[in-house]
Order: structure tokens, then sequence, then C-alpha cells
């Protein structure tokens, strides 16, 4: 009589194979989370560079800066198609409009990478006084700038 063997794994077996998948899918997770991180970093480092280009166009077309970023005085005049915002929370960037007659401005963000390469090239301006700034239209009070200390991408013209 011929004997018939058992066809399958062991417990013991499945057990280390479920082991192994978990330890590898959670290097992969590692990594995609990495990569999630670089994304959003790079699409606000985008947004912002998007935003200086729309406020020179302003600036050519109005002989100031705008005292705020919003539809009316960017999307509207077509200097840009929307203003972007940052890709979690979709909050605004940081911006101030500064000097008389809005004739600079301070536009930010903060990176999650905090040793990101592009913090070499941005300007890390300090916050300004509140006499240097140009007020919000409509009112006599100026809008409050921010420090762009490093983790904050910072520009001005």
């Amino acid at each position: 009589m011929k004997k018939i063997g058992n066809k399958g794994f062991t417990l013991i077996e499945l057990l280390v194979v479920i082991a192994i998948i978990g330890i590898l899918s959670s290097v992969v997770l590692a990594s995609l989370n990495s990569a999630r991180t670089k994304s959003r970093d790079a699409k606000r480092i985008s947004d912002l560079k998007q935003l200086q280009l729309a406020l020179e166009f302003y600036f050519d077309a109005n002989g100031g800066y705008p005292s705020a970023i919003n539809a009316a005085t960017l999307v509207t005049p077509g200097h840009i198609a929307t203003i972007p915002t940052d890709p979690v929370g979709s909050a605004a960037y940081s911006y101030a409009a500064i000097g008389t007659g809005c004739t600079s401005y301070h536009i930010g963000a903060t990176l999650e990478d905090t040793a990101h390469s592009v913090f070499s090239s941005d300007v890390d301006a300090s916050a300004s006084s509140g006499t240097n700034q140009c007020p919000d239209e409509g009112s006599s009070s100026a809008k409050t700038d921010f420090s762009g200390v490093d983790p904050v991408y910072d520009l001005k013209p």
C-alpha cells in the first residue's frame, strides 16, 4: 500500500511567512511616508514660486504689491489661476506687504523637512516692525509679518 504524505504548510511555516510580510510592509510604509513629506514640501516650494511670479505681475500692473493675497488681487486680474494653499490643512501661506505704498513683501511656508537643501537659498528674514508694513486695504492697521527663520522657507522680491 502506498503511503500518502501530508500536503500543505505547517503552522510554523505560515507564521514565519506572515512575520516576514509584516516586516517588509512596515519598511515600505516608512519609505512612503518620507516620500509623502518630500512631495508636500516640493508643492509648498512650487506654490511660493507661483505666488512670487503672480506678485511680480501685480507689481508691474499696479506699481506696488497687494496688501493681501486673495482672489480679488491676483485671480480676477488674471495673474494666477487659483490661490494655492498648504497641502496639509489648506491654510493660506504667510504673506505680509511691506513698506510705504506696499513696495515689498515677505512670503513663506513652513516645511516639514527641517534639513531641506532649499534653506540655503531662502532669505531667512526676520519679522518687520509694524511701522514698516503696508496696511490692509480699508484698514489703518498693518498685517503682522512673520519670522522667516528655518524651517520656514521664505522669499522677498
